[in-house]
């Protein structure tokens, strides 16, 4: 529905935790119409350049807490608005080298009165920033 507007324009840059760049992150929101609670986003499907992202590296920081996508499955008491920048972080040591990368982002979403899920797709190529 609002596919193309997933993955924001400008954002992407190498993640560093303690001193160490542990992997990338860019600005992602959801591909529907409204709001929505994190166990009820079922998939955060990440590949970059051709390359798809182990499950287990994805994280979605929403405001100021980060949480693996195991987690979101029983987090019922935050939701990801309709509009609102989400960050996708993805552990991979050393990142993203300089320059134009391709990321491709997959949401599947459970909504309550759909008798299958949403699934939203984008994929931009985006510089990677200081």
């Amino acid at each position: 529905m609002f596919d193309k507007y997933m993955i924001c324009d400008s954002g992407l840059r190498n993640l560093t935790q303690s001193g160490q760049i542990a992997g990338f992150q860019f600005g992602a929101r959801l591909p529907y119409y409204r709001g929505l609670g994190l166990s009820m986003i079922e998939e955060v499907a990440v590949t970059v350049d051709g390359q798809a992202m182990a499950r287990e590296n994805v994280r979605l920081k929403l405001r100021d807490r980060t949480y693996t996508l195991a987690e979101m499955e029983t987090v019922y008491d935050q939701v990801w608005e309709m509009g609102e920048v989400a960050q996708v972080h993805v552990l991979q040591p050393g990142g993203l080298t300089t320059g134009p990368h391709r990321i491709e982002l997959m949401e599947q979403l459970r909504v309550s009165y759909m008798p299958f899920p949403i699934i939203g797709r984008d994929a931009k190529t985006l510089n990677l920033e200081a």
